[in-house]
């Protein structure tokens, strides 16, 4: 086995239950395993992220007494990225970003702030699965994530398209006017 070279970055991949890193609860018992997340240990988290890891998490967390529960992926994400503070949280979807009208492509909404979301939600323009998608992206702002981008994962380079770019390729979602 060779060593890790310290700056090549390696993707380790984890369960929410590793380290009880998602605690959950149950959402309700009529949905059989399905739950919320209570808190994030992030212990795991930081020491990979300090050795160059890349953690990827699949969002299974568990309770007090160890029960298995399945998670929603855009809460645990929220949920993880205000337990490390960070600065952007990426959504990778099949689609470009918010559309103000769903068969125009030229009607990319490349950046707004929660509260123009909201009422894009509610006066209808943001409609079907897009609607959760938002939500997600208002929540992480919300909850001090700095900035959350809904992202077409279909492009090439599309996350170094819309972070490294002037005007970046999807929709930046931020807290206030100004922020990022």
């Amino acid at each position: 086995m060779s060593a890790i070279n310290r700056h090549d970055r390696q993707a380790v991949g984890l369960s929410g239950e590793d380290a009880g890193l998602i605690v959950a609860r149950q959402r309700d018992a009529d949905l059989g395993y399905v739950g919320d997340v209570t808190d994030v240990d992030d212990r795991i988290l930081t020491t990979l992220l300090r050795d160059g890891f890349i953690p990827v998490i699949s969002t299974i967390g568990t309770d007090g007494e160890g029960q298995a529960y399945n998670i929603n992926a855009d809460s645990a994400a929220i949920a993880i990225a205000e337990k490390l503070r960070a600065e952007k949280l990426i959504y990778l979807t099949d689609v470009p970003g918010l559309l103000t009208d769903v068969d125009d492509p030229s009607s990319l909404v490349s950046k707004l702030t929660a509260a123009r979301a909201r009422l894009f939600i509610d006066d209808g323009v943001v409609a079907g699965g897009m609607i959760p998608k938002i939500e997600a992206c208002i929540g992480a702002v919300e909850a001090g994530v700095g900035s959350a981008h809904i992202l077409d994962g279909r492009i090439p380079h599309v996350v170094l398209l819309e972070l490294l770019t002037d005007a970046g390729v999807g929709t930046m979602l931020t807290r206030s006017e100004g922020s990022s």
